[in-house]
C-alpha cells in the first residue's frame, strides 16, 4: 500500500467515514457496486502525480461537508467505469 493510499483511507476514517460505504452504478439496466476503498485502490495504480491530484481532490471534499464526500466518490466511480466500459468497447 502506497502512503498516498494510507493517507486516503486515514482522512476518511478520522472523518468517520467508512472505507466499505458503496455506490451503486447503473450502466445500460445493470448495476455496478463499487466500494470507497476500492475506488481509493484502483486510483493508486495511476501515475504518482495523479495520485496526489486524487488525494488533494479527496481533501476538498471532506472540507466541502455536505455530501462532498459522497459526489466525489460518485464522480471517481463513474470515471472508472467510463474507462473500464471505454476499454471493452469494439470499433
Amino acid at each position: 500500500m502506497s502512503e498516498v493510499e494510507k493517507k486516503c483511507l486515514e482522512l476518511l476514517i478520522t472523518e468517520g467515514i467508512d472505507v466499505n460505504s458503496e455506490i451503486d452504478f447503473d450502466v445500460n439496466n445493470k448495476m455496478h457496486t463499487l466500494s470507497f476503498k476500492y475506488i481509493i485502490e484502483t486510483f493508486m495504480q495511476a501515475s504518482k502525480e495523479s495520485q496526489l491530484v486524487f488525494l488533494t481532490a479527496l481533501k476538498k471534499s471532506i472540507d466541502a461537508k455536505d455530501m462532498g464526500v459522497d459526489r466525489f466518490f460518485e464522480g471517481m466511480g463513474q470515471l472508472l467505469l467510463m474507462t473500464h466500459l471505454s476499454d471493452k468497447i469494439e470499433v
